[in-house]
């Protein structure tokens, strides 16, 4: 019998110098300096500052993280604080694959879930009353659906408390339930959704009812509506849990304790295709969540959140929505690493309506690929002892519990949500981010940048509208959209490119020209090589009003005010330069700059109705998953 060969260590380090902190910001501050005159280079400091980034929410992500100077016990799954998961992960079903059914029929509704837990799905989600299934239907629409091997969650907006009635029949007729239905009731979420009141009178009934039963839950504690309305990471966790003190306190009021108002609760979140970001706001969550049952004395088991992981509607597009296959697919991984108890991937053609049956099957095929092959969740909390991920969750967790602690101090979300205030916070939170969407420093692959040309929408069926009158709801590629509607009046909306020099010359900025016109759906007649009277005759030919100067700077400088001014002899109302003016020459040459960094949508906007399409238009979101 051989002996066992010893195991041999590879000294990847071997050859080299050893370093340190101080060294590496040198080396930095040397490649950051690389493009900038000698007169202004940056220090090592100002070097570090310059690689890092600020996100929305205030939080700062740095270029490098070492090891904190003091270090804190990582802790394990299933303990306080819960940052690392509820718990191990069971190795065939890591989470609860969750499948969201919508629309009216309910019939198709029956069909389409059999489809779902034959192929992979372990729940089902189904959107009740506000145009969807009435609540007399859900019996039909579960019709075939064994409560023993499959749990379900009913959500609404309207009608929560018949949805959850109708609900707690069918739970309590059944011989036996699988743990984990719950029934939705949301009222701080109805009333920012609606501006209705928050009514949370009369929810002990259903608490006391729900917990006879296997591990039924009855509120749900959805943030979408704010994640939708466009709130950001911590704002998100900060109101989730916010709403969820409102609840205990008015359970307690109604003769519930706390621990069994606790368990009573789900908090749904969205979670986005920032995969760093998602992982640390879970986490987050359920660290912020348990601190706040330690201080109720709530029993440590019953201080976990129980997370229900939603793909972010608010990210999805309606252009070229095949990318939201991608974006499902890494907020799905983030939502597995960060946590979540389950998890829903919305389909890729959400925007457009109500989902087919194909989109349905990637959405879930996605999880299973990630459980069950890809093996992401293989361990509990598999980011745990990342520097990057554990300073991301502390700085959020520490800025949504000072947040938490404002809200509490002013009256909670129903009184937040009464005087106008939330609803102004979560406004300049949306503009904030839709301004760097627009100048497209938060890009939108597919939509803002690399658009597909002559793309043919996809036809779904309409969802029905969600209730209105409270919080706005957005997505990200809403207002690029409202462009290719605008764009779509028109026969040939088309702009002439003019591009002086050779192909070295004009290619790089020629082609970025044209994909900004797609942008909007605006196309592009193109004019390589033209020299002041070839760009005249192109005009005469074209009588097209606008058109884009698109060359080098060293032609610019060169041959730029003449071609410009035959652009303008021969009848050419507007001129945008691909690039910056100063390179035409000093003074105001009268010409719209398209570089990085400008408002695309006002530039395109303006385009469009130079070429007649008219005023800008609104755009029905049929993407509200709800």
């Amino acid at each position: 019998m051989m002996s066992a060969r010893p195991t041999e260590v590879m000294p990847l380090a071997e050859g080299f110098a050893p370093t340190d902190e101080a060294r590496w910001r040198e080396l930095a501050a040397q490649v950051v300096g690389k493009s900038r005159a000698e007169d202004d280079a940056l220090g090592p400091d100002e070097a570090v500052e310059a690689l890092s980034t600020t996100l929305p929410d205030g939080v700062v992500v740095r270029p490098l993280y070492t090891r904190p100077a003091q270090e804190r016990p990582l802790g394990v799954p299933g303990a306080m604080p819960f940052t690392r998961g509820t718990g191990p992960r069971r190795p065939d079903q890591p989470w609860d694959v969750r499948a969201l059914h919508e629309g009216g029929d309910a019939a198709a509704a029956s069909r389409a879930a059999l489809v779902d837990l034959e192929r992979g799905v372990t729940s089902l989600w189904l959107a009740v009353g506000d145009g969807h299934l009435e609540p007399a239907d859900l019996a039909r629409a579960l019709d075939g659906v064994h409560l023993g091997m499959a749990p379900v969650v009913v959500s609404s907006t309207i009608a929560q408390r018949p949805a959850a009635e109708a609900l707690l029949d069918l739970l309590e007729a059944a011989p036996e339930l699988a743990p984990g239905s719950g029934l939705g009731l949301d009222p701080l979420g109805a009333a920012a959704a609606t501006r209705g009141a928050a009514d949370l009178a009369g929810l002990a009934p259903f608490v006391t009812r729900a917990a006879a039963l296997t591990d039924v839950r009855a509120l749900t504690v959805d943030t979408r509506v704010y994640h939708d309305a466009g709130a950001h990471d911590v704002e998100e966790v900060a109101l989730a849990v916010a709403t969820a003190v409102a609840y205990v306190r008015a359970l307690e009021e109604q003769g519930v304790g706390a621990a069994e108002a606790f368990a009573s609760i789900d908090v749904r979140v969205a979670v986005t295709a920032d995969q760093f970001t998602t992982i640390a706001k879970l986490r987050a969550l359920r660290r912020v969540w348990a601190r706040v049952g330690e201080l109720a004395d709530v029993p440590e088991r019953a201080r976990a959140a129980r997370v229900h992981a939603v793909t972010s509607g608010r990210m999805l597009t309606a252009t070229d929505p095949w990318v939201n296959v991608l974006r499902g697919t890494i907020a799905c991984l983030g939502a597995s690493v960060g946590g979540a108890d389950a998890i829903t991937v919305l389909p890729y053609d959400t925007p457009l309506g109500l989902p087919e049956a194909f989109s349905r099957r990637l959405a879930r095929n996605t999880q299973s690929l990630l459980a069950l092959e890809s093996h992401v969740a293989a361990v509990a909390d598999p980011a745990g002892g990342s520097w990057y991920v554990e300073a991301l969750t502390d700085e959020m967790a520490e800025r949504a519990w000072a947040r938490l602690g404002e809200l509490d101090a002013s009256g909670g979300v129903a009184a937040a949500l009464a005087d106008g205030s939330l609803a102004r916070g979560l406004e300049a939170m949306w503009q904030e981010r839709l301004r760097g969407l627009s100048t497209r420093q938060v890009p939108l692959t597919g939509t803002s940048t690399f658009p597909l040309a002559g793309e043919t929408p996809l036809q779904r069926a309409p969802r029905p509208q969600p209730p209105s009158g409270g919080l706005p709801r957005h997505r990200d590629g809403e207002v690029f959209e409202r462009l290719r509607a605008r764009a779509a009046r028109l026969d040939d909306p088309t702009v002439l490119v003019v591009s002086p020099g050779s192909r070295r010359d004009f290619g790089a900025r020629q082609t970025f020209a044209t994909n900004l016109l797609a942008v909007a759906g605006i196309g592009a007649r193109l004019v390589d090589g033209a020299d002041a009277d070839t760009a005249a005759a192109e005009v005469r030919d074209s009588a097209l009003p606008v058109a884009v100067l698109a060359t080098s700077p060293r032609v610019n400088a060169e041959h730029g005010l003449e071609v410009l001014a035959a652009l303008r002899g021969a009848g050419v109302e507007h001129v945008v330069l691909a690039g910056r003016a100063g390179e035409l020459g000093e003074g105001d040459h009268g010409v719209v700059e398209a570089r990085e960094g400008v408002d695309v949508v006002a530039l395109l906007s303006d385009l469009l109705t130079r070429l007649g399409a008219g005023d800008d238009v609104t755009t029905t979101t049929d993407g509200d998953a709800r």
